[in-house]
């Protein structure tokens, strides 16, 4: 067996082997408020739950050259957040939002996506996901180097839930009726595919 010492790496090795060996990854769309107002969309498959009471989530927002991205900006900022979950039908629209605009233009807007009023907060979240979940900022960390972060660590504490009435049965989400899909390395995406059960130990 292969042993590798990460810190003999380059970012891009390290980054290359993470993406292909931590698989598949859940997909959060994320839309956050500038502080002029702009509505800014992007997707992060760096992002899972991190606690169910209170329920909470985590966005790991990778900086580029040092220099922090819109996203953790805004909701640093704003101290607030929408996270929805990818799927089969948004995916290609959100894939759109991934390019590198300017602060002062909207990815919403590039991709089409239907903005719609959040509940709790005042940041809108898109009509076009099955979930979406308004979020409140819980705590942010600047990680991988006290001179030069690497990444914005996002907590949010979710404070209000929509789900599609369709997928939503007795407290329970249908996953093959929400069809997320997930992220893999490079350019390749993943379907929930099989489901199979395993019972737990007592």
């Amino acid at each position: 067996m292969l042993s590798i010492d990460p810190s003999n790496n380059t970012e891009r090795d390290n980054y290359k082997f993470l993406i292909g060996s931590i698989i598949p990854r859940p997909i959060a769309f994320v839309t956050s408020l500038s502080k002029e107002g702009v509505l800014n969309g992007a997707p992060f498959s760096y992002f899972n739950i991190v606690s169910a009471n209170p329920p909470m989530i985590s966005l790991a927002i990778q900086r580029s050259g040092g220099k922090q991205k819109d996203t953790a900006r805004n909701i640093i900022h704003s101290k607030e957040f929408v996270v929805h979950i990818v799927d089969e039908k948004n995916v290609d629209q959100v894939n759109q939002t991934a390019a590198s605009l300017p602060p002062e233009q909207s990815e919403v807007e590039l991709a089409q996506l239907t903005p719609v009023e959040s509940i709790k907060i005042s940041t809108p979240g898109i009509k076009e996901a099955k979930i979406r979940m308004e979020c409140s900022l819980e705590h942010s960390l600047e990680l991988g180097g006290s001179d030069s972060p690497a990444c914005d660590l996002v907590i949010g504490r979710i404070v209000q839930y929509h789900i599609e009435n369709d997928i939503y049965e007795s407290g329970r989400i249908d996953p093959q009726g929400l069809g997320a899909v997930s992220r893999l390395a490079g350019n390749s995406y993943a379907k929930i595919g099989e489901i199979f059960d395993i019972e737990r130990p007592k």
